[in-house]
């Protein structure tokens, strides 16, 4: 079936060694078992050194070197399966990132804001409501009575009202949907309860506040919050499923409003914007927290 992606989409490239936040650090990657197989039959040159990387227990895995960095990763930066074979050569999780999909009649791509790359273009690019067909997918559409991708637009016709302002039109999202900011202190104690990668990023996020609310930067905060929706909206089940997942995206709307505040600086708010998506929607865990 065709697959569609918002039209910053086709501007993503990853940007390898360039990269401030190499995605090969800090992070456990699973092997599937189509990759595992390929890299069992590698008995020769760089195959033997894969294999002595991956742990067979449980899921099968990259064990990581000191500092949290995968076996595979040069002293430049670059990823040394690719140097010895080809990007035909890593695994699913490797090969995709940061690539996720929503699959709901249609199937959608996206492209993960925990990736530097993928937040400076997510924040800087204008038309996130355009919506274009960017290849096709061997999947079946899926017979479902709700689709969220109606009520996204509806949101992002709000978001696009040019003559209300920001702040209104978000007023207007929480008013329509009916969603509960609850008061800082909730969020506070959860925030204080997830679990982080970096414990700078716990630090960081006990500055939230609902009533920081920037001037100036409202471009950034609407590309962002109009991104969680695509990402975490689109495949919701039913309307209350929509709007607590509509929730949870505003939250992390006013979080980053907080940590931008006194913030002008763009590569800062990228940064900021990255490490908010990489600690909590990479976790299922701690995006469960959040919503509720």
């Amino acid at each position: 079936m065709k697959l569609y992606a918002p039209s910053y989409y086709k501007d993503f490239k990853c940007i390898a060694d360039k990269c401030a936040h190499n995605c090969c650090i800090g992070w456990e990657i699973d092997i599937d078992e189509i990759s595992l197989e390929k890299y069992k039959s590698l008995k020769n040159g760089y195959g033997p050194t894969i294999m002595n990387s991956i742990s067979l227990e449980d899921t099968p895995h990259f064990k990581l070197c000191k500092g949290d960095r995968c076996p595979h990763l040069d002293e430049n930066g670059l990823c040394k399966i690719i140097l010895n074979y080809n990007k035909d050569y890593l695994c699913q999780i490797c090969a995709q990132h940061p690539r996720f999909y929503n699959y709901t009649t249609e199937a959608e791509v996206g492209i993960g804001m925990s990736c530097p790359e993928s937040a400076r273009i997510i924040l800087t690019s204008q038309n996130y409501d355009e919506i274009i067909e960017v290849g096709r997918i061997d999947e079946d559409p899926i017979d479902i009575d709700f689709d969220g991708r109606v009520l996204r637009g509806e949101v992002y016709q709000i978001l696009k009202n040019t003559t209300q302002g920001y702040e209104n039109n978000l007023e207007a999202i929480y008013s329509k949907y009916q969603i509960d900011k609850k008061n800082d202190s909730y969020w506070l104690e959860i925030l204080d309860t997830l679990e982080y990668l970096d414990n700078e990023s716990k630090l960081l996020f006990q500055n939230y506040s609902s009533k920081k609310r920037p001037r100036g930067k409202e471009k950034y905060q609407e590309r962002f919050l109009a991104y969680f929706i695509y990402r975490h909206c689109t495949e919701a089940v039913d309307y209350e499923d929509f709007c607590k997942r509509l929730s949870f995206c505003l939250f992390c709307e006013r979080l980053l409003a907080s940590l931008i505040y006194n913030e002008d600086d763009l590569d800062k708010i990228v940064d900021i914007a990255r490490i908010i998506s990489a600690e909590i929607e990479y976790s299922e865990e701690n995006t469960s927290f959040l919503t509720y």
